[in-house]
């Protein structure tokens, strides 16, 4: 794809420390959840002040995924990950719906109170793989408000992020509103009502365009496409990993 650059913006880049992010040596211990990390009322506020920053929104979910894909990767299939780093990457992706505008504020709120929902039971649970055998053990992996369920849903908003990055560089001529719409019908579609299915289509004519969002995101256009492409490489192992979750125990995906 062609980009074309006219405007650059810098924010403050965290290290991974600072993220929470599980280290390889930290991993070592895959059930062990780490001391520090960013809550998400911290995160909120990580975007506020501009000034001095030296790494964009985009950038920043990007290096949060890579992280955790590293992580993925480098453990295997008997990696038990724990929530926090999880929940502090996902919040990333909250920031991201925020800037797709009103299209996707019901995308937004939903995804991000059910982040907020899986980090708040971190400290009991510890482990994606715990909220799960916990739900498996009461019966209640699909009931409404469960944290099986949320975990679903938190997965389909990585995966409509991911897919909608894909359309948005598949070609010069594609809009966002088009990338936006063809995203959103197969990822989300599928398992929501016909009344929010209706809003959110009604919505995508108020996505900003593709220029205006490179804008928006304080990013060039060349930046806009790496970033991306770092997200939608590191996002799918993490999407396979919480899918493989649901497998092992024998629970559908279609759902």
């Amino acid at each position: 794809m062609a980009f074309q650059s006219f405007f650059s913006g810098k924010l403050k880049h965290y290290n991974k420390k600072d993220r929470g992010i599980v280290t390889a040596k930290e991993s070592a211990n895959p059930t062990r959840v780490i001391k520090r990390d960013i809550s998400m009322e911290e995160h909120d506020s990580v975007f506020e002040d501009c000034e001095n920053d030296e790494t964009t929104a985009l950038k920043a979910m990007a290096d949060a995924f890579e992280d955790l894909s590293g992580l993925i990767k480098e453990n295997g299939p008997h990696l038990d990950l724990t929530l926090k780093p999880f929940c502090h990457a996902c919040s990333f992706v909250s920031v991201l719906f925020g800037f797709l505008g009103f299209a996707f504020k019901f995308a937004e709120m939903e995804y991000t109170s059910k982040v907020r929902n899986l980090e708040g039971a971190s400290e009991t649970y510890g482990t994606l793989n715990n909220i799960l055998d916990f739900d498996v053990r009461n019966d209640s992996v699909k009931i409404q408000g469960s944290l099986s369920r949320n975990l679903r849903r938190v997965r389909q908003g990585l995966d409509l992020m991911r897919v909608l990055f894909q359309n948005f560089l598949s070609a010069d001529d594609y809009s966002l509103r088009d990338a936006a719409t063809s995203a959103y019908q197969n990822v989300c579609a599928p398992y929501h009502t016909w009344a929010i299915r209706t809003a959110a289509f009604a919505g995508m004519c108020t996505l900003p365009s593709k220029e205006q969002l490179v804008l928006n995101l304080n990013e060039t256009y060349e930046s806009t496409e790496k970033h991306m492409r770092r997200y939608i490489d590191a996002s799918l192992p993490v999407i396979e990993y919480i899918d493989n979750l649901y497998i092992a125990r024998e629970i559908s995906l279609d759902w």
